[in-house]
């Protein structure tokens, strides 16, 4: 009898002490925003990075632990709690042996365009321009499992990007936005929408035409601001603040549009400001612009964070701030400041094809090669009658014995279908393949070396070092006790905190931790 009182008082005493339910979760993603960034401008920050960091459950030492570290790969990890190796999501873009194409992480030649004239869709093609669904996404995110708990709960993702705006809300997502720069409007597709019609509250948005307000503005201190490449006027918009400006007026409109978390159950918001990355792509992470980016986008957290106050009450709001990627020095610059790294001349490509055609004899040994992936030709393979795990291994010493490569690790396919125990390095590659998609060379370059890339981009991100890995995560409001946590934790982390913080079913693929230690109960 007294065990049964004293696992009674016990129970009591748990649900006692746990934290009232926000009315609005808020997922808030810089794409391309290192962690050091929090540190360099801090004295900058007078909106809504200082609020967080004043006020939030602050991680210092917050990483992803897959390779690569890419925006896809990034905001499905925010969404899900889920790696690759789970989710599916190995890139932004993967070569589909079963079609022999290039497809991207969301595209969708199936589903239609909402929003915006009909453009034609070459269904033997799955480009980032295309309809975009959450198809390719194989596990649950935060919203889906808040969906499934509640009839009543509403999640609606936002961003300039399809993939940054679908992968973190989800398959049930009530709507999923991003910006079609041949329109110059916010879309959305009949997955979402089967009646080929977006919501009042975004049709309406769209009809201010907003976009064409920005087109002829300058960026202040940077009035000789030039956008290379073959762009139309609204690509622009995504390398410039204003493209960050309209990801925030969207946001406020699907507030006051979807009335989230002013009505019955928990609703989540979640939101992706695109540009800091284009911009950052073509200036490095220590360039002047960068620098205003991250000071405006501090500026319009702090009118979102008004926005949302005003709407459902401080009370009824907690937001996760982090990022999905940050980037490597730009070579030049590691250069110059005597650190390793530079730009890579040779081609890993011409090094496997050169050394398998000389072992194994003529053919075109690569099928499809990008980002350092290399898929083999496995027809070829089988008319020569080898073992794939040869080839393989042929590949990757080739690529291990040339210093012009600058290699730094080789993993093959059949190495990671194995597993076996490795440093952080090979865990991260393990956490980023799924055997479906992914390639069958993988080349990682030695830290700091970037291969060239064309004009105007300077630097990229992707690899397994810090400088990619380290990303801000900050929860904030409602359920949340303020303070500086320096623990170690994985992005992985951010989703079942919230799905234990809401009190519904974890995430399927989901591998981080419920972060227990910034519950509050006040």
């Amino acid at each position: 009898m007294l065990r049964f009182l004293s696992a009674l008082l016990i129970f009591q005493t748990a649900l006692a002490a746990a934290p009232p339910k926000p009315k609005l979760v808020v997922l808030i993603v810089i794409d391309q925003f290192p962690n050091t960034y929090l540190q360099r401008f801090r004295s900058e920050y007078h909106g809504g990075l200082d609020r967080l960091l004043r006020e939030g459950a602050v991680f210092t030492n917050a990483r992803y632990r897959q390779t690569p570290t890419v925006t896809a790969a990034g905001h499905s990890i925010i969404g899900t709690g889920a790696m690759p190796a789970v989710s599916g999501i190995i890139g932004n873009a993967w070569y589909d042996r079963d079609t022999r194409t290039i497809v991207t992480s969301v595209c969708d030649p199936h589903e239609k365009e909402v929003g915006a004239t009909g453009w034609a869709v070459n269904p033997q093609v799955c480009e980032d321009t295309d309809p975009a669904s959450p198809r390719r996404l194989l596990a649950s995110t935060v919203g889906d499992e808040l969906k499934m708990a509640s009839r009543d709960s509403r999640v609606v993702g936002i961003s300039f990007k399809a993939r940054s705006a679908i992968l973190p809300a989800g398959h049930m997502a009530d709507g999923a936005f991003w910006f079609d720069a041949r329109a110059g409007s916010f879309v959305s597709s009949t997955f979402f929408f089967p009646d080929g019609k977006l919501p009042a509250w975004a049709d309406q948005f769209n009809r201010r035409r907003l976009a064409d307000q920005y087109l002829d503005r300058k960026w202040a201190n940077f009035p000789k601001w030039t956008f290379e490449g073959k762009i139309n006027k609204y690509e622009r918009l995504m390398a410039s603040p204003w493209g960050n400006e309209l990801i925030e007026k969207m946001a406020e409109a699907a507030v006051a549009g979807e009335k989230l978390g002013q009505h019955a159950g928990t609703d989540l918001l979640s939101v992706s400001f695109s540009a800091n990355d284009a911009v950052g792509h073509q200036t490095g992470p220590d360039s002047p612009e960068v620098e205003d980016m991250a000071r405006r986008v501090d500026v319009l957290i702090g009118a979102l964070l008004t926005r949302l106050e005003t709407a459902v009450g401080p009370k009824n709001l907690t937001v996760v701030l982090t990022a999905d990627h940050g980037v490597a020095p730009v070579p030049a610059v590691n250069v110059a400041r005597r650190m390793p790294g530079g730009s890579l001349r040779a081609d890993p490509g011409a090094v496997i094809q050169a050394a398998l055609s000389q072992r194994f004899g003529e053919g075109k040994w690569i099928e499809n090669a990008g980002g350092g992936d290399y898929y083999l030709d496995h027809n070829l393979i089988a008319e020569k009658k080898l073992e794939r795990a040869d080839v393989e291994r042929a590949a990757a010493d080739a690529l291990l014995d040339s210093a012009a490569a600058h290699p730094f690790r080789v993993y093959t396919r059949t190495q990671l279908l194995n597993g076996g125990a490795g440093d952080f390095i090979a865990e991260s590659m393990r956490n980023g393949f799924y055997a479906r998609r992914s390639a069958d060379i993988f080349v990682l370059l030695e830290p700091g070396w970037l291969p060239v890339m064309p004009a105007p981009t300077q630097t990229s991100h992707s690899t397994p070092f810090s400088y990619d890995t380290h990303v801000p995560v900050i929860f904030w409001g409602q359920g949340i006790r303020r303070g500086r946590f320096d623990q170690e934790i994985a992005v992985n982390d951010i989703a079942p905190t919230l799905t234990t913080l809401l009190e519904v079913g974890r995430p399927s693929g989901a591998s981080g931790r419920a972060l227990a230690e910034i519950f509050s109960d006040n």
